[in-house]
């Protein structure tokens, strides 16, 4: 059985910083893009980054503009788990986060975890 479990979400104050974690298993993911959206409430589940797969240190990572040079993507191919760094959270940041992975299409993933909360507020 294919699972995704996110973890790392919380409480963090504005400006501050938050690592999220995506552990997966019941499949290698070595060889597939991973990614990364949230959903903010009221609102559709959006993009916010991923990551190639690569052969040796070379990968490719993308981030929505609204996140770029605050939110780092990283993957630790031997714990076959995908990182998110968020870095000068912002109250608009507040959302759902959801670890993907298999990419399909540009957008569309084959595999979801159950998302993990993270509330950025004083």
């Amino acid at each position: 059985q294919v699972q995704l479990v996110e973890s790392g979400g919380g409480l963090v104050q504005p400006g501050g910083s938050l690592t999220l974690s995506c552990a997966a298993s019941g499949r290698d993911f070595r060889r597939d893009d991973m990614g990364w959206f949230r959903q903010a409430p009221g609102k559709e589940r959006e993009f916010a980054a991923t990551i190639t797969w690569s052969y040796g240190d070379v990968y490719l990572a993308e981030y929505a503009d609204s996140v770029k040079g605050r939110f780092t993507i990283s993957r630790d191919y031997a714990k076959n788990t995908v990182y998110l760094q968020m870095n000068s959270l912002k109250p608009e940041d507040t959302a759902v986060y959801y670890c993907a992975g298999g990419r399909i299409t540009r957008r569309e993933y084959a595999y979801w975890g159950q998302g993990t909360q993270v509330t950025v507020s004083s």
